[in-house]
């Protein structure tokens, strides 16, 4: 009753439609996994993701809550190529990560 005044109002249930990667049952995903350690500062942690996995701020600091509460996070998923380089990265900042 409300929108009948209203010519242009948008129907709220259009479609929208949405660009989706789909992946080959042929390519191998891999997850690139940190653990917890008592050695490193929140701060340390969320910088080390963004500028290894380029992550926002909000996903660094997700997953670091997430390594911290539950002890190890998924913090990047693809290609061992991919991933081979962040892990390596990890370690040299002496952060513990593993690719599974």
């Amino acid at each position: 009753m409300f929108y009948n005044h209203i010519k242009d109002y948008e129907d709220p249930k259009r479609k929208y439609e949405e660009e989706v990667l789909v992946m080959d049952d042929t390519d191998e995903v891999y997850k690139l996994v940190l653990h917890n350690d008592d050695v490193h500062t929140f701060d340390y942690v969320i910088d080390s993701l963004i500028e290894i996995c380029n992550h926002t701020l909000e996903q660094a600091e997700q997953c670091t809550l997430l390594v911290h509460f539950k002890g190890k996070c998924t913090v990047k998923t693809g290609s061992l190529d991919l991933l081979k380089p962040m892990h390596e990265k990890l370690l040299s900042r002496e952060l513990t990560s593993e690719i599974v």
